[in-house]
């Protein structure tokens, strides 16, 4: 899953993640909160396979309204279960010493990563 408010970004991602054939189908969300909707209701439905549950989520900082470090806020407060499969990377163009800091020391980030994404990097994860 993609959650970046850069429309260009998310195209050029997606086709990395698509040509590296690192999953096999990638959700875009513009918003944190749109992102965060989509889960909850895979949350709530007792009948989506574990299939349809992102195992990794390429994560913007800087975004409107909700930026990234509330989204994983609010991502922390699904239950444990539905995340227990699922990767946050922080993908950011932050190059604030403090942005990095924070995420480093966040529970619930595994990697943080500068825009922009490569296979170097799908590669790694």
């Amino acid at each position: 899953m993609l959650v970046d408010d850069n429309e260009v970004d998310n195209f050029i991602n997606q086709k990395m993640i698509e040509g590296s054939n690192f999953a096999d189908h990638v959700y875009i969300h513009t918003s944190s909160k749109s992102a965060l909707e989509f889960l909850s209701n895979l949350q709530r439905s007792s009948d989506v396979p574990q299939s349809m549950i992102p195992g990794v989520i390429f994560l913007d900082i800087n975004m409107p309204i909700m930026d990234g470090f509330q989204f994983l806020d609010e991502f922390k407060k699904l239950s444990p279960e539905f995340r227990k499969g699922t990767e946050v990377i922080m993908l950011t163009s932050s190059v604030n010493l403090k942005d990095v800091e924070k995420a480093q020391i966040e529970n619930g980030i595994t990697t943080y990563i500068n825009k922009p994404l490569s296979s170097v990097h799908l590669d790694s994860l």
